[in-house]
């Protein structure tokens, strides 16, 4: 990727640009944010513009804004949407361990959001949640500045969350683990809603067995991303967006 523009627009970019290319988007609503390169603002996160779609947005095009919703840097004008700042905002705030915030609103993340059970332990991609997922009630469409606290309240040091009824929402010390994370998240509710409409006894895993396996994913994650090895996962997504999104980190 050859561009002048900081590593951290470069990466949220092509987050928005992956999310889209896996069809998890929604219109030109949800958001990925990310904390802004420290020229652009104290305590300042990227976000998209409002109006967009995510296969539109690039690196140059990202808004910077700051926890009390100035706006430091807007490119075209667009401004942003008034449901993200609340919702990201929260977290950035709270948390300063997580360098990117990213919600979705997927046909299956919304079904399993929409279950009193919320996300079952029945596989590889959803045992690893297993006592580690927040759970925060539905409020309505997130415009009241107030409910920031409940969120983060409901969050607490965990990495990702359902929002009952709304979505899901995943965090990560990168934007690359913030989004393997969403997308094992989302795996997770697809095989859940395919296994709920099958017809058949779904096999639960057992507690144990779920928590070895969610202990398992946390070794090898405090091998890898805690220490700073090399993601190469995310590299190999990021290759995929630059062969089919060329002008992304623009």
């Amino acid at each position: 990727m050859r561009t002048s523009l900081a590593p951290e627009r470069v990466e949220l970019a092509a987050a928005y640009r992956l999310i889209a290319e896996f069809g998890m988007d929604d219109s030109i609503f949800t958001h990925i944010s990310a904390k802004a390169p420290a020229d652009e603002g104290e305590h300042a996160f990227l976000i998209n513009p409002y109006g967009l779609r995510f296969d539109e947005v690039t690196a140059g095009a990202l808004v910077t804004i700051n926890l009390d919703g100035e706006i430091l840097k807007d490119p075209h004008g667009a401004g942003i949407n008034k449901a993200g700042f609340t919702i990201h905002s929260a977290v950035h705030a709270a948390r300063p361990d997580v360098a990117c915030v990213l919600h979705t609103h997927t046909v299956a993340g919304v079904a399993v959001a929409s279950m009193k059970e919320g996300l079952l332990p029945l596989n590889q991609w959803s045992a690893p949640f297993f006592n580690r997922i927040a759970y925060h009630d539905y409020e309505g469409i997130a415009l009241n500045h107030e409910e920031r606290a409940r969120i983060v309240a409901d969050l607490g040091d965990r990495n990702a969350m359902i929002l009952r009824n709304h979505g899901l929402l995943t965090c990560g010390r990168s934007v690359g683990e913030a989004f393997r994370t969403m997308m094992d998240l989302d795996r997770a509710c697809q095989a859940q809603v395919a296994i709920m409409g099958s017809g058949l006894t779904p096999n639960v895993l057992s507690d144990e067995l779920a928590e070895y396996v969610a202990s398992q994913e946390e070794s090898w994650a405090e091998q890898h991303d805690a220490k700073g090895k090399p993601d190469v996962e995310w590299a190999a997504y990021l290759r995929l967006c630059k062969a089919r999104h060329p002008e992304f980190d623009q």
